[in-house]
């Protein structure tokens, strides 16, 4: 019988992700199999199958991040995701230091053009 997809990723990992989450107020994590979060249509952070966090920086934040946390991009199916740095375990974490870079994510996205959305919009 069919049951409701859930998702791989570790309780624990799940648990520091609604945390983070809980930082900024009207922000939901969604998705089950892949717990992500977004705004106007535009995914900023996620949590991988293997329990890997991706942020979404923007440019000018990327390198420094990269180099004081020394990680990389994000990498999914073989690809490299250039907008998303691959989140240490020991950062993700330490809820009170990611906290800014969450926040800095969510105001990348906030800055760029909202997608279309799929459904049709109601008429008045």
């Amino acid at each position: 019988m069919p049951s409701k997809k859930s998702s791989n990723v570790p309780a624990e990992k799940l648990a520091l992700l609604e945390k983070l989450v809980e930082a900024i107020p009207g922000v939901e994590k969604k998705g089950d199999t892949i717990p992500y979060t977004s705004l106007n249509g535009h995914m900023f952070s996620y949590l991988s199958k293997d329990g890997t966090y991706a942020l979404r920086l923007p440019e000018k934040e990327r390198e420094p991040f990269l180099k004081k946390y020394k990680t990389k991009l994000m990498e999914a199916y073989g690809i490299v995701q250039k907008e998303y740095v691959t989140v240490p375990e020991s950062l993700f974490k330490n809820t009170k230091e990611l906290k800014p870079y969450f926040k800095l994510s969510y105001e990348y996205v906030s800055s760029l053009k909202p997608k279309p959305t799929k459904k049709p919009a109601k008429k008045k």
